[in-house]
């Protein structure tokens, strides 16, 4: 049986990208699919391994994770803040928000573990 996520484009925010790096089984089958990531994803990611772990590792994963790079628009940008203060009251962070509009953007759903985001439309939720 083919995997489903063969084939397929996500954009993974710090939470999905630091679960497939520490080898949680339920990402697994995310290494088969395209990547895309934002640099305010990096930050956060880098931070995390470098408090959790050390520099090298850190580095090592800062490294890997800087070619699923993509940059974000001004019209992200703006849907993202739109977004972000219609669900103030949730207290998401800026980073996920810009990831989640990036996703509409390029038309490709949002990978996360963030619960916040576990019942809104175009994520691909996963714990």
């Amino acid at each position: 049986m083919k995997d489903m996520t063969e084939n397929k484009v996500f954009i993974a925010d710090t939470y999905a990208l630091i679960e497939l790096l520490r080898g949680n089984q339920s990402y697994k089958p995310y290494l088969r699919a395209m990547l895309l990531t934002t640099k305010f994803n990096l930050v956060e990611l880098y931070y995390y391994f470098i408090r959790e772990h050390n520099k090298e590792t850190a580095d090592n994963h800062l490294s890997w994770c800087s070619k699923l790079l993509v940059p974000i628009s001004l019209s992200c940008i703006r849907k993202a803040m739109e977004f972000k203060l219609r669900h103030r009251e949730e207290k998401l962070s800026y980073t996920d928000c810009v990831g989640y509009a990036l996703a509409f953007e390029f038309g490709i759903k949002f990978l996360t573990g963030d619960e916040k985001f576990g019942d809104k439309e175009n994520v691909e939720f996963v714990r």
